[in-house]
Order: structure tokens, then C-alpha cells, then sequence
């Protein structure tokens, strides 16, 4: 397998970041290239660690790199992947980290310049707080990176990938991008949908009395609109579909306690002290 030499990360935030960080930490032997419009946060990314070097000019800061990382917003990892390749040296893998990944890996499966390739990934972890102050080396440890794959892919590149992540000491798992864009509805979009709900609904003048089980029921809501909002309309029909499933339970409960029927809130409650017990013991 290829000897990773070279890694550079396109948008150092907190994703970014932590990825420089990790690198840095577990693989000291890898030149880590930051990648991005702002001089000042690339500066603060060499401050704190997270690269080796950095460069506004992605011709320059990818010329040597045998994996680039996209880490920018959903609605730009397309376009900046092809910008990318266009920079790369040829045949370099090219992966991403976005939260949706169907629409995404369609787009780049084929024909990129240069012969590179594109092979969708995205690490399940992240913090309500973004950008490079907030990023951890520590960010990926034990937490799911998946990998998606098409019939296009070259095992080769998949065993690249698999083992990049493993490094990091995440727990990688090889996903179709379909299968992957389902999941993380349920798991990651939906609630953030329904902590933002949550927020929302709450009257003005009340949060002063508000205890701790509020604010952490709503602390992913306090995450960038601006990142989230692509997010969930680039994975409209599944948010779609899984947030159907959330209101047909929440009506259930709703109309059980309406009705007073204690013995049928009891048993949905009993549910879903189940179903919450087994996502703390999976952390």
C-alpha cells in the first residue's frame, strides 16, 4: 500500500482541525497541509498544531499531497473536490467528510481530472461549537467513520481510506452512500431537527426557569444554522421519511397523555428508556 507522506485538508474547522490534530498526535511522521480562503484561521490552524504548513493557493498546497480531505460545508465539497483535482498530482485519492453522501459521491464517482479519485467518507463526531478553536485530537476516537464505496471504487483506495480512519482510531464501517444518507437521518439529522424544534417552541421569558435537562436536550440546536441547513435539504426524503416515524410516536404520546391513559405513557416512555440506554452503552 502507498506510504502516506503528504495529507491536505481543504477548510480547517473543527472537522479539519481535529483530522490535523489527530494526524499529528498518531502519525508525527505525516506533513499535514492546511488548505483555505482566511489566512488568519490557516495561521491560528499552525498556531495550535493542526498543520505543518498552509496555503491560500490550492495549486501550491496540493502539489505534493497523496490525500486530500475536503472538509467544507455540503453544498461545496462538490465543487471544491473538482477544484481539487484539477491541482492534484494525477491519480491522488480524494475523499470528503460530509454528513450526506449519496448526492455528493453521484456527482464524483467518474471523471475527475487527472485520473484522481473521489471515495466519499464521513466521520461520525463533531460538537455543537465549530471551527479550528474547538477542534481535538481525540475528536474520531471510538466514534463511526464510514466509508462508501460504488462499483467503481478500487479496493486499493478503499484499503487506503480504511486504514487513514483507523489511525485516527476511528471505528470504520463500509456503507453504500444510500444505505449511509438513511441512517444518518434517523441517527443524526432528525435530531437535530427536533432539538431545533424543541427550541424554538419555548416561550419567550421562559429558559430563565428552565433546569439542566433542557439545555441538554437542546445543545445541538446551539450548532451553525448555516452548515445545517444544507444538510437537511440535501437529505430531504430521507429527513422526510425519518421525521414521519418521530411524529407518529410523538402523537401517540401526546394523545395517551391527553386521554390520561397512564398505562399506555408508561409503555412508550418504558421504550424509549430502552432505546436510550442502548445509544449510551454504544458511545
Amino acid at each position: 500500500m502507498k506510504t502516506l507522506r503528504t495529507v491536505a485538508i481543504v477548510g480547517v474547522g473543527l472537522i479539519g482541525g481535529s483530522i490535523g490534530l489527530a494526524l499529528r498526535k498518531w502519525r508525527p511522521a505525516v506533513d499535514v497541509v492546511g488548505v483555505g480562503r482566511s489566512p488568519k484561521r490557516l495561521k491560528i490552524a499552525e498556531d495550535c498544531g493542526a498543520v505543518t504548513s498552509w496555503s491560500t493557493d490550492m495549486a501550491e498546497a496540493l502539489a505534493w499531497a497523496d490525500l486530500v480531505v475536503v472538509c467544507t460545508p455540503v453544498d461545496r465539497i462538490v465543487e471544491d473536490v473538482r477544484r481539487a483535482a484539477e491541482h492534484c498530482r494525477p491519480g491522488t485519492l480524494i475523499t470528503d467528510t460530509g454528513s450526506v453522501k449519496q448526492p455528493i459521491v453521484e456527482a464524483l464517482d467518474e471523471g475527475l481530472p487527472g485520473d484522481c479519485r473521489f471515495l466519499g467518507s464521513h466521520p461520525v463526531a463533531g460538537r455543537e461549537k465549530s471551527g479550528i478553536a474547538h477542534a481535538k485530537a481525540k475528536l474520531f476516537k471510538n466514534r463511526p467513520a464510514m466509508i462508501t464505496p460504488t462499483e467503481n471504487t478500487r479496493a486499493e483506495d478503499a484499503g487506503r481510506l480504511r486504514a487513514f480512519w483507523e489511525s485516527l482510531r476511528a471505528n470504520v464501517y463500509e456503507i453504500s452512500p444510500a444505505e449511509h444518507d438513511e441512517i444518518l437521518a434517523s441517527t443524526s439529522h432528525v435530531p437535530h431537527v427536533v432539538a431545533a424544534a424543541l427550541a424554538a417552541a419555548i416561550p419567550e421569558g421562559f429558559s430563565g426557569y428552565a433546569g439542566t435537562g433542557l439545555a441538554s436536550t437542546t445543545r445541538i440546536a446551539r450548532a451553525d444554522a448555516g452548515l445545517w441547513m444544507p444538510i437537511l435539504l440535501a437529505n430531504r426524503a430521507n429527513v422526510a421519511k425519518a421525521l414521519e416515524r418521530f411524529e407518529t410516536q410523538l402523537a401517540a404520546l401526546r394523545a395517551s397523555i391527553q386521554a390520561g391513559d397512564g398505562e399506555q405513557t408508561q409503555r412508550i416512555l418504558a421504550l424509549a428508556q430502552g432505546r436510550a440506554e442502548a445509544l449510551r452503552n454504544a458511545e
